[in-house]
């Protein structure tokens, strides 16, 4: 077993808010006569919580061989034999034995589409859910925001640090996302702007348009972070941003050299996003940005 799978994991079960929006949101529609199928069911957190509920029966689908393997271990060892049925294997060429009631998926990345969750429950709710069935979430949307940082993050490499400069060192990173939990809210230059919105058709960044983000406050452009904002029921939402203490994810930061800006500016933002399997490591997703000045126009 690779224990980076059982760390992952361990940091999941461990972010109570998810955990706890989660169950909220299943018992608002699983009742003794439902059946669900857990997409991506991995450690069976959420099994849990819809047995808790009193589901009739669990479909729990999981494609990793070595997390599946975990998850039989776990059935047996809660004697679940008859009440989860543990299919290991892709979500996307699964045909369960009856059709679910509800469909529960928990594969948000850091900014959302990256682990392509919409467009798997497509293919599985297509032939596995029934007409009218619920889906948890049932929406989900990545945002990007134009910030400042509160003395964090890239917003350390300044030209006023403990009285020292170190805006030097922008010079010596090169251009790349990486990911972060913020300690301390950032200044929103701008409205966040839609990139991906489940809720509108979008299964990912295939699609995905350029988008403008019109500065409405002067300051410090520091970078554009991405987000992502689940509606798992109605009334019930998770996001990463703000982070939260125990929060298992960060927030995407693309980092831009730190520039003044003024009210009336528009950054210009194109996602470009790797090809086949790179698509999982959001790290290796880039943003082209330009920024427009409104004295230049």
């Amino acid at each position: 077993m690779d224990q980076r799978h059982l760390l992952m994991h361990q940091a999941m079960l461990g972010d109570r808010r998810r955990v706890e929006s989660y169950d909220q949101a299943l018992a608002a529609v699983i009742d003794e006569n439902t059946v669900v199928a857990d997409v991506g069911a991995g450690t069976l957190a959420l099994t849990a919580l819809a047995l808790r509920h009193g589901a009739a029966h669990v479909y729990a689908v999981e494609a990793d061989p070595q997390i599946a393997a975990v998850a039989d271990r776990i059935i047996k060892a809660n004697g679940w034999q008859d009440r989860v049925t543990l299919i290991a294997g892709d979500a996307r060429l699964v045909r369960l034995p009856q059709q679910a009631d509800v469909t529960v998926c928990e594969l948000m990345g850091n900014l959302g589409p990256e682990e392509d969750m919409a467009r798997i429950l497509r293919v599985f709710n297509r032939r596995n859910l029934r007409p009218g069935g619920a889906v948890v979430p049932e929406r989900v949307v990545t945002w990007l925001a134009p910030v400042q940082f509160d003395a964090e993050g890239w917003g350390i490499w300044s030209e006023d640090f403990l009285g020292m400069r170190l805006d030097v060192v922008q010079e010596l990173i090169e251009p790349t996302a990486h990911l972060h939990f913020l300690t301390r809210q950032p200044t929103l230059l701008g409205e966040p702007a839609v990139l991906v919105d489940t809720g509108r058709g979008d299964t990912g960044l295939r699609n995905a348009r350029p988008l403008a983000l019109p500065l409405h406050t002067a300051g410090t452009l520091h970078a554009v972070l991405g987000y992502f904002t689940a509606t798992l029921a109605p009334g019930i939402e998770l996001s990463n941003m703000p982070s939260y203490l125990g929060c298992n994810w960060a927030v995407f930061v693309w980092p831009l050299r730190h520039t003044p800006v003024a009210a009336g500016d528009t950054v210009h933002v194109r996602p470009r996003r790797p090809e086949g399997s790179a698509a999982r490591d959001v790290t290796r997703w880039r943003l082209d940005c330009h920024l427009d000045r409104v004295g230049e126009r």
